[in-house]
């Protein structure tokens, strides 16, 4: 009997020592462990929100959207606010640069009637056996002159377009007659000479516009 003994407690110590079962004895653990470790994840479940957490999500959630309407508003507010400001900035600089229009309108007239006054005298009496004429032509002359240069120094330009290609925005014809050695279309004749005012047009020039035969 202890022979019999002994002989079954070395055959169950040759099983345990044997290779395959220490080999596969850890991969038994490690699936036990996994089982055991999902089981445990499973089995804890995230606790239901109390009423004050979602009374406070719903109270979260609506300042949020407060937050962002209120900043879109205040975006727009801005936007609109420079928009009127560069208005407004505009509006005051046309009134510093346009303000004298009408007062340079009255005074075109006062230099055409100089301009025509200088034009219409002879140059054939312009000596100094009629001194009188030759005194009062200079000082027209130094008046209309001086006239200019005032009407320059305040963005009052003097436009004579004789010779250039008829401009609907700045010329105004008067007439159209073909005349030979001039190309249609060209200005011929300008009756009355134009004026603009910081880059915008004053008075157009009245012409004569050269029209095919």
């Amino acid at each position: 009997m202890a022979t019999w003994c002994v002989r079954v407690i070395r055959q169950s110590s040759s099983i345990i020592a044997s290779p395959l079962l220490v080999r596969a004895t850890p991969r038994l653990l490690c699936t036990a462990a996994q089982q055991k470790s999902s089981g445990t994840g499973t089995e804890e479940e995230k606790p239901e929100p109390s009423a004050a957490e979602k009374a406070f999500i719903e109270e979260k959630t609506q300042l949020e959207e407060q937050l962002k309407d209120i900043t879109d508003k205040y975006k727009r507010a801005l936007a609109d606010t420079e928009n009127l400001r560069q208005r407004s900035q505009k509006m005051i600089d046309d009134a510093k640069l346009y303000g004298i229009q009408g007062f340079c309108k009255d005074l075109l007239e006062v230099a055409d009637i100089l301009e025509k006054a200088t034009e219409s005298v002879p140059k054939t009496e312009i000596s100094t056996a009629n001194p009188h004429l030759k005194n009062l032509y200079d000082g027209l002359v130094m008046t209309e002159v001086q006239i200019q240069k005032v009407f320059q120094k305040h963005g009052l330009v003097k436009l004579n377009p004789d010779g250039q290609k008829f401009d609907p925005y700045e010329h105004e014809a008067v007439f159209h007659a073909p005349i030979e050695g001039k190309e249609p279309g060209t200005i011929a004749v300008v009756t009355k000479v134009g004026y603009k005012l910081h880059g915008r047009n004053l008075r157009p020039a009245l012409v004569g516009v050269v029209k095919a035969p």
